[in-house]
């Protein structure tokens, strides 16, 4: 049975419940709209959200499994891949575009090697491409809302940045140095992905269907009722007006986050295979989806 919109109340008895973990941002609060707001439903289950900071989900998906469900950085994957499977829908993908270098002054793609970068976390996908994007780069960690303003601060000479930070950036003052999704883009020929859905093994196949599946719905019902579902999501977009906060939806909630396409199942298999060669993943990694 699969998740379908629905305004009828859900069976109360025997409720099984499903908890969720996603960061708290517009994207993420578009794509799980349905489900928070019951708008998506399944007979039987109940859904309970809690909103973290991606690199503190990793590390939690890392260490405890906790959650049934929980938003991970693809970095974050080989460190949990016995416990948790890649659902087949939920990504963020950039095509062509992804996080950033930024900086208070103007540097050269290589000049930028050269200099201590803020980064949002050991963990995230931004870092791993860093790290093939220059081995050798110095990194010191930074929460990811707050390497903008120590870059403004001169604590740092420049920073990695993720989320509405690609948008908002030169409203600081701030330069692009380079933009790693196209970065990624001219290398591989692939788009570049950044953060997924992970579901605990232990639930079972069909467990795992299920909730795949009410994912999907909940994507889906997104995108076709854009206008209610913007409106929800904006109260996390972070002081983003509405039209940017629709820009950066659309650039992480789209076709591609009801399946990654063959493409983007390549992208992910590559990004990690190259992380695991380059030596900055420890362990090679096997890449399976549920859904």
């Amino acid at each position: 049975m699969t998740a379908s919109a629905s305004t009828e109340p859900a069976n109360s008895t025997h409720q099984r419940e499903i908890t969720i973990a996603h960061s708290p941002d517009s994207d993420d609060a578009f794509m799980f709209y349905g489900l928070a707001t019951n708008k998506v439903r399944v007979a039987g289950y109940k859904f309970t959200h809690q909103l973290c900071d991606i690199e503190k989900l990793n590390q939690r998906a890392i260490n405890e499994a906790f959650f049934d469900v929980t938003a991970i950085s693809f970095h974050a994957y080989p460190y949990i891949q016995d416990k948790y499977t890649l659902m087949a829908c939920g990504g963020s993908v950039g095509e062509g575009y992804g996080p950033m270098i930024v900086s208070s002054q103007r540097f050269t793609p290589t000049e930028i090697k050269k200099i201590k970068v803020a980064v949002p976390g050991m963990l995230t996908t931004a870092y791993l491409t860093l790290k093939l994007f220059a081995p050798e780069i110095e990194t010191e960690v930074v929460p990811f809302d707050r390497i903008i303003p120590e870059v403004i601060a001169g604590n740092y000479q420049a920073g990695l940045i993720i989320h509405e930070g690609q948008l908002t950036y030169s409203h600081s003052g701030l330069h692009k140095v380079i933009d790693l999704g196209q970065w990624w883009r001219e290398e591989t020929g692939l788009p570049l992905p950044l953060g997924g859905n992970a579901i605990r093994r232990s639930l079972g196949e069909d467990v795992m269907l299920k909730v795949t599946h009410a994912l999907r719905d909940s994507i889906q019902h997104g995108l076709d009722h854009r206008e209610e579902a913007l409106q929800y999501a904006m109260q996390f977009a972070r002081d983003l007006e509405p039209d940017m906060a629709n820009k950066f939806v659309g650039m992480y909630v789209n076709e591609r986050t009801l399946s990654y396409g063959a493409d983007g199942r390549e992208a992910i298999r590559k990004l990690l295979d190259l992380g695991y060669e380059r030596g900055i993943i420890p362990h090679p990694v096997k890449v399976d989806f549920v859904g």
